[in-house]
């Protein structure tokens, strides 16, 4: 699981670089800056800090990291928000891309953000988590030759730290309202149970057909039905998982990545016929792949499972009919409402 939002302190994180939202000046500043400080042994990094001199915004240097967990101390200068205009996008995603870079450099694998900017720099939290999300995603992707995946961390102090529901989410909480719940989770039951006789119907009334046809014994038994079910069932997980991926026009690389699953798990899910990953690993696969409702269902069911009637199957079911297929951001989304993280 490459990819990780977390409630933490960043200070207290156990990682090989920590990212701090550093002064362009080699000065002590407010908030995570000064907490990074403080934790790291305030004297041995301001000098170290000083040997730097200055950073310009959006560039990045590192020093050791002291007392901390990490190794490393990756300290980006930051932007001021003003409204917007005054290039204050392009220099936060400089940020994230000069820090992922430095991090790369120094063989990590493992690297610790806060939100950047969001604090005295005041820039807004959604705009800034978008940048963010986009920059550790273009990262994932394009690093193909590393042997293992870098892990990131996206650090949240609290909940109040991220406030991210802007208006492309605001019906999130009538969708997930407990009546529509209930009602979407009775409509279901009723037509899969119709579905269900349906099937029963038509699989006994074509099993008697071929029991009549090829008279193996006067009167079919129950081991004789699941036998002929075992024939005629459905393609397996991996069958319809490789024909979504064929479908799709995407290397295994790509569908792994975006899905947020390492390597070695999407190598198991391909590689053993009879393997049955979790829900939550089949739903990052869906997503990564880009697939609708009905494609989804489909390819739960070829694994036995199904998404539920819960409040956090209800927002993933949003998120694939909206097309929120970036699972970093349906991750969080997620955290944010307090549920379990996908990956």
């Amino acid at each position: 699981m490459p990819f990780h939002i977390i409630r933490h302190d960043i200070t207290k994180v156990t990682a090989d670089a920590i990212v701090n939202p550093a002064n362009t000046k080699p000065v002590i500043g407010s908030g995570t800056d000064s907490a990074v400080y403080e934790a790291a042994g305030k004297e041995k990094l301001l000098a170290a800090r000083k040997k730097i001199g200055e950073i310009p915004p959006g560039h990045a240097e590192y020093t050791l990291a002291f007392d901390l967990s990490a190794k490393y101390i990756i300290h980006c200068a930051g932007v001021l928000w003003e409204d917007g205009t005054h290039g204050e996008w392009d220099i936060l995603r400089s940020c994230y891309k000069t820090s992922l870079a430095l991090a790369e450099q120094l063989n990590c694998n493992s690297i610790a953000f806060p939100l950047l900017a969001t604090g005295a720099y005041g820039y807004p939290k959604a705009e800034a988590l978008n940048v963010a999300l986009q920059e550790i995603g273009r990262f994932r992707l394009k690093t193909e030759s590393r042997k293992k995946d870098m892990d990131i961390y996206l650090v949240m102090f609290d909940k109040q730290s991220l406030e991210l529901s802007g208006k492309e989410f605001d019906v999130i909480e009538q969708y997930i309202d407990e009546s529509y719940v209930t009602a979407q989770r009775e409509r279901e039951y009723a037509a899969d149970s119709r579905a269900m006789r349906r099937f029963q119907s038509e699989t006994q009334s074509e099993f008697n057909t071929f029991h009549k046809f090829t008279q193996i014994i006067p009167e079919p038994t129950s081991d004789m039905m699941s036998e002929y079910l075992r024939l005629h069932k459905g393609k397996s997980f991996r069958e319809t998982l490789m024909k979504y991926i064929a479908e799709s026009g995407m290397e295994n690389a790509e569908v792994y990545k975006k899905a947020n699953i390492d390597r070695k798990l999407f190598s198991k899910i391909i590689g053993k016929t009879d393997y049955s990953p979790r829900t939550d690993t089949i739903i990052a696969l869906a997503l990564a792949l880009e697939l609708d409702i009905f494609q989804t269902n489909e390819l739960l069911k070829s694994a036995g499972r199904a998404l539920s009637g819960s409040e956090r199957d209800a927002l993933l079911r949003l998120c694939i009919e909206r097309k929120i297929y970036n699972i970093m951001h349906v991750d969080t989304l997620l955290f944010e409402h307090g549920m379990n993280t996908l990956t």
